[in-house]
């Protein structure tokens, strides 16, 4: 029998708590980093993140409405996907777009590339813009080409992602400050919505594989999720940004999307920063080391 003496019981108890304080480390929650990045913030951040094919979720600030800005045009497109599916719609179906369509005081490379409108455009065009250049001139007329924001927010609520608010479009959204709290969602119903796009079991798969394309060709928001993610990883991402008014307040710098690492795991991750004093710079840097947290985890 093996006979210890004082130092060699002192050593095995040493061995035991580095062994334990290794495990506890590979299994920690990243709330705790991530709640160190949000301290950061001179605003509100919301987060929700989660491995997806069945990993457990992490949610800071889950009861706080957010407002979406331009996140809303991911539900968007869902929306109108399905009524694709429904055959109500096709892909390569043509509408007109006039100049009447074309706001002259928003986002728009609709309307930088066509400013007289009178361009016939196929729907996967307008969803293309809408989603990967957020423009706010192809997200009114896919509004009203479904019958209006309510249509959008049913159809959302009917997949069961309750904690989310539809009601106002982008031309309603930039006529006043206050309207762009109409269109609100919690952290953790918005990661619902991006988990249902995984499991793809809610949209036909050549109609999922289409908006999963559209959201990985992303052009705005590239110092978010982005910013400091190894340049082979995969994110299809959707932004959203206001204004700053004279308060210098920025109600919203937002981004949510799917992640692939390289070793081909998946993780969905929702930021929202709201009502921040903060530069834009700042807001997106914090969005990309929660990312970066995320990814670290979710790697190992």
């Amino acid at each position: 029998m093996l006979t210890l003496n004082f130092a060699g019981r002192h050593f095995c108890a040493f061995v035991l708590l580095f062994l334990a304080s290794s495990t506890m480390a590979q299994t920690h929650s990243p709330k705790t980093e991530i709640e160190s990045i949000i301290r950061a913030s001179k605003g509100t951040v919301g987060v929700a993140m989660m491995e997806l094919g069945g990993g457990k979720a992490f949610v800071v600030n889950g009861n706080v409405r957010f407002p979406m800005q331009s996140v809303f045009k991911f539900p968007l497109a869902m929306a109108v996907l399905a009524e694709v599916d429904k055959g109500k719609f096709a892909l390569n179906q043509k509408f007109l777009i006039t100049k009447k369509d074309l706001s002259p005081d928003t986002w728009s490379p609709i309307r930088d590339k066509y400013p007289e409108g009178n361009v016939e455009l196929t729907l996967a065009e307008i969803l293309a813009y809408t989603v990967s250049q957020s423009d706010n001139s192809g997200c009114d007329f896919l509004f009203r080409l479904l019958g209006g924001p309510a249509k959008v927010h049913k159809y959302i609520r009917s997949l069961g992602v309750k904690e989310i608010a539809i009601a106002t479009n982008e031309a309603e959204m930039q006529a006043a400050w206050d309207v762009q709290f109409i269109n609100w969602c919690k952290p953790q119903a918005m990661l619902r919505l991006l988990e249902i796009l995984y499991q793809g079991r809610k949209l036909s798969p050549a109609s999922n594989a289409f908006l999963l394309q559209v959201m990985t060709e992303t052009t705005t928001g590239p110092n978010r999720i982005k910013g400091l993610l190894p340049a082979e990883t995969s994110v299809a991402h959707k932004t959203g940004t206001s204004g700053t008014n004279d308060k210098g307040v920025t109600a919203a710098v937002n981004d949510v999307g799917i992640i692939t690492l390289p070793n081909g795991k998946k993780f969905a991750l929702v930021v929202f920063v709201s009502n921040s004093t903060d530069d834009s710079k700042t807001s997106e840097n914090i969005i990309a080391r929660i990312a970066q947290a995320a990814r670290d985890y979710y790697a190992k």
